[in-house]
């Protein structure tokens, strides 16, 4: 269908049928992004209302300064837990930490292996030795004394061993 108007504007070969079917298209896709506008606006709107309900200019400035002091609460609090943690790890550098036990036969009529040496340090290698000799007459008891992973006095084999296992313990 040919209208004068077209052909005056030279769109004389434009049929009206595809002009209204290309508005129609148009019309439907403004209207789904109307749509979807409208339902962001909507949330956003309730999300606001549900901010500001009952709540005035007054209310909203103490309820920020609320929040002001617990940060401040919460930065206190994590101050002192810092300050405890510290003095915590400082008192567990004396502690024990390291153990090597080490369990041998002292005398060759005995047997079962009743004889140890067991060394317990702390984080420094500073500790002592505790060795137990079990014999048929009884059972003897003694420390040396190890100081950054040394002894004073001479070690037995098996007091070397325990040292050793209780200094790879750390690793």
């Amino acid at each position: 269908m040919n209208s004068k108007f077209f052909s005056q504007i030279g769109l004389g070969w434009l049929d009206i049928g595809y002009l209204f079917l290309g508005i129609i298209c148009a019309l439907l896709i403004l209207f789904v992004v109307y749509i979807i506008v409208l339902v962001k606006y909507v949330k956003l709107k309730n999300k606001y209302s549900k901010f500001m309900q009952g709540k005035n200019a007054k209310s909203l400035e103490s309820e920020i300064v609320g929040v002001c002091q617990d940060i401040k609460l919460l930065k206190g609090t994590a101050d002192r837990n810092k300050k405890d943690i510290r003095i915590l790890y400082k008192n567990m550098e004396s502690a024990i930490q390291k153990t090597g036990i080490v369990k041998y036969d002292a005398f060759n009529q005995m047997g079962g292996q009743l004889s140890f040496s067991l060394a317990l340090l702390d984080e420094n290698n500073n500790g002592f030795i505790l060795n137990s000799v079990h014999s048929a007459e009884g059972c003897y008891s003694y420390t040396k004394e190890i100081i950054g992973g040394k002894c004073a006095i001479d070690l037995g084999e098996e007091e070397k061993q325990a040292l050793a296992l209780a200094m790879k313990s750390e690793e």
